[in-house]
């Protein structure tokens, strides 16, 4: 029974680094299957119209790309089934040959036995010994014998059931094989589908041309008095820090850097503790979202000779939702512009975070709040139907890209 053990161990070694890829796979199809899902819940949030075709432009884009991501993934994982297929195909065989080669020696020395006691009962076999000693050694021998034939029996049973483990593993794999051909093939047309989306958006935006640039324009003046004000807030929070350190100086307030914050110990430790989870800041929302506008510069929508600056990110999501602290901190202002709604300026040391579109806001200046601690509910505009949480993440007066500081 050992070896047969040793067989099926090394035949389960055999396929678990395909097993081990295939699981993986698996686990990123379901993932960009989700993302998918969640961008197509968004877009049928959406209402259609020229305020709002730039974002949907960008969130189809993001479709196709999640889609074609898929289908790389789907395909990298039809070849990783073809492989285990192939290797189960091998097991199966050697099983095969296994059982037959032990059969065969079991039928052999059955009728060797036969032939060699001369087809007598066990009992007249021993009795028909010369001697004593001979009818001791017969009578071990018949023991040793009948043992042999169990254990080989047994052997042959347990290889069966194993044989037809391997048979059934094999079929399922055969199975998912094909539910993933189909699913290849569906995706395949769902592309051509979104493609079709897409270049019908494009068209939108092109035709539209006049009145894009009209509201870009507008939504640049906006963006700069947003910018100028937050801008004024920093400063005037650097300058009440630097008199807070002078007339408490046994609180020990120092800056980071010349100019800087002037931070007490806690403060200190803050900042610290805020840098040191860049790229695992919780996002400043749950539920389904997208980003539909990233920092620096870009393309506007579809229009390559449109470019934007952005100094933060948008993020789309659902109607209802709220945004989030991303870390402890303290509430610095509230305040409202225009084309952005309320907006909230929380402190971390000397990184500080702003949280835009928000309609209700929950939060004061000069509140404590914690790690993913409700600030506001965000702002829903009635007529497109759009929810966009506008982030911006600052160190004292520089401007920060968000996406690599957070968890996505």
């Amino acid at each position: 029974m050992q070896w047969l053990i040793s067989l099926c161990l090394l035949l389960s070694l055999t396929v678990q680094a395909q097993t081990g890829r295939t699981l993986e796979l698996e686990k990123q199809r379901k993932r960009l299957l989700s993302e998918i899902e969640n961008t197509n819940k968004l877009l049928s949030e959406n209402k259609r119209s020229i305020s709002t075709i730039v974002t949907r432009l960008e969130l189809v884009k993001q479709q196709i790309r999640s889609r074609k991501q898929l289908l790389e993934v789907l395909e990298t994982e039809i070849l990783a089934l073809n492989g285990e297929i192939r290797e189960k195909e091998r097991q199966t065989q050697v099983l095969e040959k296994q059982l037959q080669l032990k059969k065969e020696t079991y039928a052999k020395a059955v009728r060797r036995m036969y032939r060699q006691k001369d087809s007598r009962e066990p009992l007249l076999f021993i009795l028909s010994a010369d001697h004593l000693a001979q009818s001791f050694r017969r009578i071990l021998y018949l023991k040793e014998y009948t043992e042999w034939r169990k254990k080989q029996a047994a052997e042959i049973v347990a290889q069966q059931d194993q044989l037809s483990i391997e048979r059934k593993k094999l079929l399922e794999r055969r199975e998912e094989k094909e539910m993933l051909a189909d699913v290849r093939k569906n995706e395949e047309k769902k592309l051509q589908e979104e493609e079709s989306v897409r270049k019908t958006e494009a068209a939108a935006l092109q035709k539209n041309d006049k009145k894009l640039r009209a509201d870009l324009a507008k939504k640049k003046k906006q963006a700069n008095t947003l910018n100028r004000e937050i801008e004024k807030i920093i400063a005037e929070e650097m300058a009440s820090a630097r008199l807070r350190a002078r007339s408490q100086p046994d609180k020990g307030g120092k800056a980071e850097t010349a100019g800087g914050f002037a931070m007490t110990k806690e403060e200190r430790a803050l900042s610290a503790g805020f840098a040191g989870n860049k790229g695992r800041l919780p996002f400043p929302l749950k539920g389904n979202y997208r980003i539909v506008e990233r920092f620096g510069v870009q393309s506007y929508g579809n229009m390559k000779n449109i470019q934007v600056h952005s100094n933060g990110i948008k993020i789309k999501t659902t109607p209802g939702n709220t945004a989030k602290a991303v870390f402890n901190g303290t509430v610095s202002r509230t305040f409202v512009v225009p084309g952005y709604q309320a907006s909230v300026i929380i402190r971390h040391g000397n990184y500080l975070t702003l949280y835009s579109h928000l309609e209700q806001v929950y939060v004061k200046r000069g509140d404590t709040v914690k790690t993913g601690q409700d600030i506001g509910k965000i702002y829903t505009d009635a007529e497109d139907k759009e929810t966009i949480l506008y982030f911006e993440l600052w160190k004292e007066q520089t401007k920060l890209n968000p996406e690599p500081w957070l968890n996505k």
